[in-house]
């Protein structure tokens, strides 16, 4: 049976009758797409408008964000953030060991490799930036006032990478593609440094966990703080899947099912493939979504540097005197430095080719560290068929392919949910037809029903 069989059965089966670069490959697939017609026949009415992302088989990602795979040494992402010969510098999340898979490790590689260029770089040099993402954009404003003449060159017709807003006149807000969601604050805490620059967002408070039986108790994250702190004191690091295990938890508990299911939507893999020694951040119970329009965001940060469009690089050869770079194009450039912000997933398909290699430091922090799957479908609602004001969903129990859902009706007035799938679920999610993959979305949202309508 294959992934797309397997999905769309499981959506088939409730009803009854029925997933962050530069590359030489063609543009990548995560745009708009007015729902389909004829519309599948579901419980759950069919949107106005849907929209859905397709990172995992977009050649300028490969995959939404990087993970620690089991037994992957503590050290990878410093080593991979490490400059070669003083002329190559990486940036992105996959370098920052603090926050790796998040909107704030992007931010902070980004403001780390502006720094080190700084360290070495004498005025007038020529820095290349290769990727128009949060890492190269918040790169690009760190050597703003630094007397460099820099240039930005994006593989896309766009800037914004993995963090893509989408607009769209019919839609309340900008259509967020990439990563948009970050952790709830604190009642009077501060966003971090990081974040204080970016666009708009709103909070999302409030949760719902609802099973075929009706609302459930949050479980929390209580069972994953209990198995990752007992897998600290193991002697080999174990999955984090076994960690749970050994705790006592239940992995077949409908509870416990979509608590991995979330984790799995912010981490971008399974429970049973990531590190109980140096796992992902844990899913918050409240959350800050990007409401604003980052695409505008990060132009501005770039706009005193020279950004070209459409540009993939496709070979770096570096050398004590400076470093060439190859286009897709044919075309050859040079520059003193460069800031390479691709995707880990670009850089282990081999999308650029380094000469001489990479030392073999960085060769094995990029084949050590695993690259995740997280997809977002979202849907438009002119008469929203939900009762409920709670802005987090979560599906417990039941084989739905979508678990986690947003709701953004009570901060936006507009009709909009917006369903996040992670991990294998997420991979296959991104194969399916746009008929089907919102067959597998309308599906999942069967719970949310109102009962005189289930």
């Amino acid at each position: 049976m294959t992934r797309r069989e397997l999905l769309v059965g499981a959506g088939a089966g409730a009803l009854g009758v029925l997933l962050v670069s530069c590359t030489p490959e063609p543009k990548p697939t995560p745009t708009a797409t007015r729902t389909p017609s004829p519309l599948p026949t579901t419980a759950v009415p069919a949107p106005a408008a849907t929209v859905r992302s397709t990172w995992a088989t977009d050649p300028f990602s490969r995959g939404a964000v990087s993970y620690t795979r089991i037994g992957v040494q503590a050290d990878a992402r410093n080593r991979l953030a490490e400059p070669v010969e003083g002329r190559v510098f990486f940036a992105g999340e996959a370098t920052d060991a603090d926050n790796p898979a998040t909107i704030r490790g992007a931010i902070h590689s980004g403001e780390s490799a502006a720094v080190r260029i700084r360290a070495v770089a004498a005025p007038g040099e020529r820095i290349a930036v290769i990727g128009a993402g949060l890492a190269g954009a918040t790169a690009v404003a760190g050597l703003a006032d630094a007397d460099l003449d820099v240039t930005v060159l994006e593989a896309r017709d766009r800037v914004g990478g993995r963090a893509h807003s989408q607009l769209d006149e019919e839609w309340a807000v900008p259509i967020q593609l990439g990563g948009w969601l970050l952790p709830g604050l604190a009642e009077g805490e501060e966003p971090a440094r990081e974040e204080s620059g970016l666009p708009e967002t709103t909070e999302l408070a409030s949760a719902l966990w609802r099973s075929p039986d009706g609302d459930v108790d949050p479980i929390g994250n209580a069972p994953l703080e209990a198995a990752i702190a007992a897998a600290q004191g193991s002697p080999t690091d174990i999955a984090l899947a076994e960690a749970l295990t050994e705790t006592g938890s239940d992995l077949e508990d409908p509870s416990i099912s979509a608590l991995l299911a979330y984790l799995a939507t912010t981490a971008g893999a399974d429970a049973d493939v990531l590190s109980s020694w140096f796992p992902p951040a844990l899913p918050s119970a409240e959350l800050r979504a990007v409401t604003g329009d980052f695409d505008a965001h990060l132009r501005e940060l770039m706009s005193d540097a020279q950004l070209t469009l459409s540009s993939p690089v496709t070979r770096i050869a570096y050398d004590d005197t400076g470093v060439s770079l190859r286009l897709g194009t044919g075309e050859s450039t040079s520059f003193d430095r460069v800031i390479v912000t691709v995707p880990l997933g670009v850089l282990q398909g081999g999308g650029i080719d380094f000469s001489p290699p990479l030392p073999f430091s960085h060769r094995g922090a990029i084949n050590a560290l695993g690259m995740g799957h997280i997809e977002t479908i979202w849907l438009r609602y002119d008469e929203p068929f939900w009762e409920t004001d709670a802005t987090i969903w979560h599906s417990v129990g039941g084989d739905h392919v979508v678990r986690t859902w947003i709701n953004l009706l009570p901060a936006t007035g507009d009709g909009i949910l917006v369903g996040i799938v992670g991990a294998d679920a997420a991979e296959g999610f991104a194969d399916l037809e746009d008929q089907e993959a919102l067959l597998a979305a309308l599906t999942s949202l069967a719970p949310f029903l109102p009962p005189e309508a289930g």
